[in-house]
């Protein structure tokens, strides 16, 4: 076989890794973390129960749970000299790129920076999940002229994240909601943005490291911002019949619909786009405003007909996060926030079983 055959434009299809930490099985249309079914955990479990299983491997005891969320609460804060660069920041900074910049500035303050060990990277992930809600939160606020929020630690893990963002504490209801977002986001084998910290972390970088470049590949509108998309594609249209209208009107000029397909999916539905659906109709009931999930119902229907593609998360979670009262610009911030946790674990695993991705070209060039 010739290089050439082995070629694959954008390693469709191609395995990269070996892993024990996820698995995206299509044809049965689970998501499987650790052995377990997420979206039967999404049922039954809540974020911190999946954090504890993709970091340590099992789901936790309540005893185990209670000191892990201890451990996040310990780590709320972020040190001051974080927030001083965040007001550096020229105020058309991109959001991410303000996360992005908040956890570089995170890793001159380890001082056992190269400590690979297990228990380091163990106890650096959940300092990391500690302090991304307050980085996500006062990086968007200080760009925006907003005054620095303080955690609440009174509040769960996924209620104060949500409190920081809307400034409100919410109620059980939206609490829940928000956490079962983020445990649908927290780990989805290899995508691209897991797959450029895998490779990161494979020249024995840091964690900081790996995850910031994991921020910057999420940043791409071929991969993160498809719930913010979505939103705004929502807002065009103030009822069904015009949100059809917009629908077609992109179909007609061959525009790309964010919100559908997926590249691993393909033909089959989003398992997690269900259950967030599922939670939008809750908030729907809450306020009596059907709205926004009628438009979604309908353009739903019009791309399954039209061409045979299917909601995937982001499609439901960008109404879910607007019913919630979040900020547009933060839904891909808080995707990768939610992210981090995966992310971690799949650093810890390149680390302890390491091998550089080094891969070869396919030359295309001038003749020598």
């Amino acid at each position: 076989m010739t290089t050439a055959e082995k070629f694959v434009p954008g390693l469709e299809g191609v395995i990269a890794a070996e892993t024990a930490i996820s698995f995206l099985d299509t044809e049965q249309e689970k998501i499987i973390i650790k052995g377990r079914n997420l979206i039967e955990l999404s049922q039954t479990k809540d974020y911190l129960d999946v954090v504890h299983l993709l970091i340590e491997g099992q789901l936790p005891s309540h005893t185990e749970k209670a000191i892990l969320e201890a451990a996040l609460k310990e780590n709320y804060d972020v040190p001051s000299t974080v927030i001083e660069v965040l007001k550096l920041l020229p105020k058309q900074t991109h959001p991410m790129d303000g996360q992005r910049t908040g956890i570089s500035v995170l890793a001159g303050f380890d001082n056992q920076i190269d400590d690979r060990s297990l228990e380091a990277n163990k106890n650096r992930a959940y300092q990391l999940m500690g302090q991304l809600p307050n980085i996500t939160v006062n990086s968007f606020r200080i760009l925006n002229g907003q005054d620095e929020m303080v955690p609440n630690k009174d509040l769960s893990y996924s209620a104060n994240f949500l409190y920081m963002i809307t400034g409100k504490v919410p109620t059980e209801l939206e609490a829940a909601i928000f956490d079962r977002s983020l445990l649908l986001y927290s780990e989805h084998e290899m995508p691209n943005s897991t797959f450029t910290a895998r490779v990161i972390a494979s020249t024995q970088s840091d964690i900081y490291g790996a995850l910031t470049g994991a921020v910057a590949s999420l940043k791409g509108n071929l991969h993160g911002g498809a719930n913010e998309a979505v939103m705004y594609m929502l807002k065009e249209a103030s009822s069904v019949e015009e949100f059809e209208k917009v629908i077609y009107k992109r179909l007609e000029q061959k525009e790309k619909i964010m919100g559908f397909g997926h590249r691993v999916y393909m033909k089959k539905t989003d398992p997690r786009a269900l259950i967030m659906k599922e939670s939008l109709k809750q908030l729907c009931e809450i306020d009596g405003d059907t709205s926004l999930l009628e438009m979604c119902e309908a353009g739903e229907k019009i791309l399954e007909k039209e061409k045979g593609l299917y909601p995937n998360l982001d499609y439901y979670a960008a109404p879910v996060y607007y019913k919630l009262g979040i900020p547009i610009p933060l839904y891909t911030p808080i995707f990768f926030s939610a992210r981090t946790v995966g992310l971690c674990a799949h650093v810890i695993e390149q680390h302890d079983h390491n091998r550089l991705f080094r891969p070869r070209v396919n030359y295309i060039g001038e003749s020598y």
